[in-house]
């Protein structure tokens, strides 16, 4: 058992890692010109057999038993709705809070499942289906992720507290991941805020820092994180006792 609990938590470390390498392609891969559908299309392959087989892990290693499936279903799926209220229209966006909360009480194998399987729903439900539907999901996801690795407190105060900080900061990151990907279509060629390709990282690293600057993506994102923030803020409590009891009756370790 013991094993299998090193195997799965190898498997969040390899998907966080490889999430992150996806979203950061620009800065490490000397290319003049990917292709952005093809792209999408491999991120898309790669990411759902990667979900499988983390469920497939967790529930061997006992993190996930058939009654905390069923919860993960039911959270996914309230997610997906919930979204659809927001959908990131005008910076408004309503699918984090319950990420963060769950993750925070239920795991980092959790949070990334439900972030990424919620936004998968959610797209199908609304047809928002396109290129950047895969990255939405392991943004999701490594939101999640981070938000199961955060110090947990008895303190429904101290753990609201630590929520909402850990939200704006996971606001930001994800409106800069999921610009990150996509820049160097968005940027075009040949302009200052260009991506370029074989550059020193540093040097496109502030080319894109500038382009989120003067292209308003932090004004994005600070509605996604005030959006998150306050939904926390309101139902952080609740939430919190409601899926502590879930996880006693469930057998997930409670917080």
């Amino acid at each position: 058992m013991k094993f299998m609990k090193v195997i799965g938590r190898a498997a969040i470390v390899m998907a966080a890692v490889a999430s992150l390498l996806v979203f950061t392609w620009p800065l490490f891969i000397s290319a003049a010109s990917t292709d952005q559908a093809a792209l999408a299309q491999g991120v898309f392959i790669a990411l759902m057999p990667l979900m499988v087989v983390m469920v497939l892990v967790e529930f061997a290693a006992g993190d996930l038993s058939t009654k905390q499936l069923a919860v993960l279903g039911v959270l996914i799926a309230l997610n997906a709705v919930i979204r659809t209220l927001g959908a990131g229209t005008a910076g408004i966006e309503t699918a984090f809070f319950l990420i963060v909360i769950g993750a925070y009480v239920l795991g980092s194998g959790f949070g990334y499942i439900l972030g990424a399987a919620s936004l998968l729903v959610s797209a199908l439900l609304v047809g928002g289906i396109g290129p950047w539907l895969p990255f939405q999901m392991m943004a999701a996801g490594l939101v999640g992720l981070g938000a199961g690795l955060l110090p947990k407190s008895k303190r429904a105060w101290l753990a609201v507290s630590t929520m909402i900080g850990y939200a704006v900061v996971a606001s930001f990151a994800y409106g800069a991941l999921m610009t990150m990907w996509n820049w160097p279509f968005l940027a075009g060629t040949g302009g200052a805020l260009s991506y370029v390709a074989g550059a020193p990282i540093i040097e496109n690293l502030g080319r894109f820092v500038q382009y989120e600057l003067i292209t308003g993506g932090l004004l994005w994102d600070l509605g996604r994180a005030v959006t998150t923030s306050v939904l926390i803020a309101l139902s952080g409590k609740v939430l919190l006792a409601t899926l502590s009891r879930v996880a006693s009756r469930t057998g997930i370790q409670k917080i």
